[in-house]
């Protein structure tokens, strides 16, 4: 079950958005209707402002799944930030293409988007859009605000709490826009408030800030593990740190292994433990998984949307296929290329329990990109629970999005360790791959030897271990392997056999409209 704090996501959001309005330039901070004095003076508020900073993540308004929505124009449920993101991190590599025509998501394969693609401008939207929300609670919340409005003692100390965890939200949200978009426009809580053009930080800057930036919020955080469910606490700043690291040679040209192996040590130190079954990770009551460092919360019945979860779940299922999941109705969108397929052993064989593509009335071949039956989908969500049990609701899903779990950080590791990090071991990383193997083969035939724990076998092993949990554009990235000709799969650069693509698509473009309403933005920068 969720937690208090998370079943009433979607009222305090409400509540929240209540003191705002809409906005469609959202390099402004929002436009609130109610004073920040007002607000802000009764400490009673702060949680529900607080939820709303969350469901920026999961949720596209104040009215359930669709209806006054936090950015206007074009379809609510396809501006999801989840949505998007995962559609961003998957749609462009060897995990998935999608049957769907809608305007620009074909383009996401074929490698050929443009600026003004609409699911590159939805997510770049978003991300601002939630950096903006969290700006205004962290300006509102420093020490000498809370002071002046009396508030003191434990309200305080929470106060601080709730503070650092924004901050991290906001953290979340420009590491999205440095890996995705590499150098942005760049606001923080000492901006002034109202309309104003920002100025364009270099990817080097922001890495620099973010580093700074978590760093400082370490300690402000509830220690790991002690938080309520969904909130942030010191082991999400960890991993995200380690993700941070791990790709600093992508964002800046200068390695950072080390730090890698540092911060991922200390996640792995902090008590997670995997679960037992790995499809528990990904089921109904995946709250209650022992690995998941820090989630996107879903509930069917109080956080619905028609993106987040209800498409990252629904979407790969096949049409009519609904009860074994707990769900209406499946929506026959995206599937695998036989890449994917190909890192694991014969499909059926039921060697590896991470092999969870449905086949029944599929081809592996993809001949043509919009058969909703060419190529295997990829089903790893459900909304059923461990024990068997449907979820709450069946047009919206309970399952919740492991945005950070334990055995991702096992694996950054032991890459980082193999990049030559110090202060880490190789058989401490043999030992965490292994971990993660002997759940996949039931502790039989699954290990590897140290001969085989080469960076080849960690970039197929994370294709194993996270296919579907919007990891793989990042890892193609850093492994050389997404825009060059030396690993194709099928569709990419739009033709069937696969080509390389120009180097400048490992970042998407700055969407049209905002370089027309900031003079201060160059695309050049990111190479378009």
């Amino acid at each position: 079950m969720k937690t208090t704090f998370i079943k009433n996501i979607a009222f305090t959001a409400t509540l929240a958005l209540g003191m705002l309005g809409c906005t469609d330039d959202l390099d402004q901070v929002p436009k609130y209707e109610d004073t920040s004095a007002n607000i802000y003076k009764d400490f009673g508020n702060y949680k529900s402002i607080l939820a709303k900073a969350y469901s920026g993540l999961a949720l596209t308004g104040s009215q359930g799944p669709e209806g006054n929505p936090d950015i206007k124009g074009g379809n609510e449920g396809f501006s999801s930030y989840l949505r998007q993101y995962w559609q961003l991190q998957e749609l462009s590599t060897d995990e998935a293409v999608i049957s769907w025509t809608d305007a620009g998501l074909p383009n996401l394969h074929s490698m050929n988007w443009t600026s003004t693609n609409q699911f590159v401008e939805a997510l770049y939207y978003r991300i601002f859009y939630q950096v903006a929300i969290c700006n205004e609670f962290i300006r509102e919340t420093t020490d000498g605000n809370l002071s002046e409005r009396g508030i003191t003692g434990a309200n305080l100390e929470e106060a601080r709490h709730y503070r650092a965890e924004v901050r991290f939200l906001r953290a979340l949200s420009y590491w999205h826009a440095i890996d995705l978009y590499g150098s942005v426009p760049f606001v923080t809580e000492t901006d002034e408030v109202g309309s104003f053009f920002p100025k364009q930080i270099s990817r080097a800057d922001l890495f620099a800030y973010l580093e700074s930036e978590l760093k400082a919020i370490e300690t402000e955080l509830v220690p790991a593990r002690q938080n309520e469910y969904a909130r942030a606490d010191q082991a999400a700043a960890w991993t995200l740190l380690t993700k941070l690291y791990i790709n600093a040679e992508v964002y800046t040209g200068q390695a950072r292994y080390t730090d890698a192996i540092t911060y991922a040590k200390k996640v792995i130190d902090a008590g997670y433990t995997l679960e037992e079954n790995f499809e528990h990770n990904f089921l109904a009551d995946n709250d209650q998984s022992t690995e998941v460092i820090f989630p996107v919360a879903f509930d069917g019945l109080r956080i619905q949307s028609y993106g987040g979860m209800n498409y990252i779940l629904k979407g790969p299922i096949p049409r009519g296929k609904n009860v074994e999941y707990g769900i209406d109705a499946g929506w026959s969108g995206p599937r695998a290329t036989k890449n994917m397929v190909d890192l694991f052993p014969p499909i059926g064989s039921g060697i590896d329990e991470r092999e969870m593509f449905f086949t029944e009335g599929y081809t592996l071949e993809i001949n043509s990109v919009a058969s909703e039956t060419d190529g295997y989908p990829i089903i790893k969500f459900k909304n059923i629970t461990s024990t068997g049990q449907p979820g709450s609701h069946v047009i919206f899903v309970d399952t919740d999005f492991p945005m950070f779990r334990l055995a991702d950080v096992y694996l950054l590791y032991a890459e980082a360790v193999l990049r030559n990090g110090q202060g880490g071991s190789r058989g401490e990383a043999l030992g965490y791959v292994n971990d993660l193997r002997e759940r996949a083969y039931n502790n039989t035939n699954g290990n590897i030897t140290d001969g085989q724990l080469t960076l080849d076998f960690i970039i197929d092993e994370r294709g194993r271990e996270l296919a579907s949990e919007a990891v793989r554009r990042t890892d193609l990235i850093r492994f050389g392997r997404f825009t060059e000709d030396s690993y194709l799969w099928p569709w990419k650069g739009g033709v069937q056999e696969g080509r390389g693509v120009e180097s400048y698509r490992k970042l998407y473009p700055i969407p049209q409209s905002d370089l027309i309403a900031n003079p201060n933005l160059d695309p050049k920068v990111n190479g378009y």
